[in-house]
């Protein structure tokens, strides 16, 4: 994996515009990583793909993070800083299929890859999600030995479905213990790497076309010879341009 130039990573943000979460992840590492293709990064699990997306964020904006969270009793918005190392899994090694044995079932699974996020990003009804996942995820389900549909697996099977599937994959369940400081509530909220990376690279381009128009506009510079300037440099013009420096 290599980092990623102003320009590459402009054009990445520009071609995963109106594209899902799962397809913007894989234009980013497929950018960073010249040595898989988007359909091989497609099926690495959600784990694997995340511990890739937590390396291309540190080289690009280091490896502390900060977030914002709601409390879950008070509402009261706290302010999250924590570092990569604190998100970060312990490397495992891919499982590419295992089998629950649990109450009477037998269930063959996966773990998730993005191919299967992009095809369940048809609905946004938590229950048909996960309907199609497990349809996408498991086979040959049977229970005392006669085969069985993955909709008609019971509540407890798809909660212990899910548990297994985690602790398969654990990079791609990270929770954070958070704590409000003003009613003391404590809760895990979900931190997901994919969206919010790329969140700070949309408010990165927003920020970084500003700064090409104003000075483009001052100065009449190519796009091409901005992008080339280092970001200390481009916000020193700048900031004279707006007089803050004579």
């Amino acid at each position: 994996m290599r980092g990623l130039s102003a320009t590459a990573l402009l054009e990445v943000w520009e071609c995963g515009l109106g594209q899902p979460i799962a397809r913007r992840a894989l234009l980013l590492l497929a950018a960073a990583d010249m040595d898989m293709s988007l359909d091989a990064l497609a099926q690495l699990s959600i784990g694997q793909r995340d511990a890739r997306l937590l390396e291309l964020r540190a080289w690009l904006f280091g490896t502390q993070l900060m977030s914002v969270a709601v409390c879950a009793q008070c509402r009261e918005p706290l302010e999250l800083t924590f570092d990569i190392a604190d998100v970060r899994t312990a490397e495992m090694p891919a499982i590419s299929a295992s089998v629950l044995h649990t109450d009477g079932y037998e269930v063959h699974f996966r773990v998730p890859n993005s191919d299967d996020l992009a095809a369940i990003a048809i609905t946004q009804d938590i229950d048909t999600m996960r309907q199609l996942l497990l349809a996408r995820c498991t086979w040959d389900i049977r229970y005392n030995g006669a085969e069985q549909a993955a909709e008609q697996l019971p509540a407890q099977i798809v909660e212990a479905l899910t548990q297994s599937m985690a602790r398969a994959d654990p990079q791609a369940d990270v929770q954070l213990q958070v704590t409000c400081p003003a009613c003391g509530c404590d809760w895990l909220a979900a931190f997901d790497i994919a969206s919010f990376l790329w969140s700070e690279i949309h408010d990165w381009a927003q920020r970084l076309l500003r700064e090409m128009h104003v000075l483009a506009s001052a100065y009449g510079w190519r796009e091409a010879d901005i992008l080339a300037m280092s970001a200390q440099r481009r916000q020193l013009y700048v900031d004279m341009i707006g007089g803050r420096d004579a």
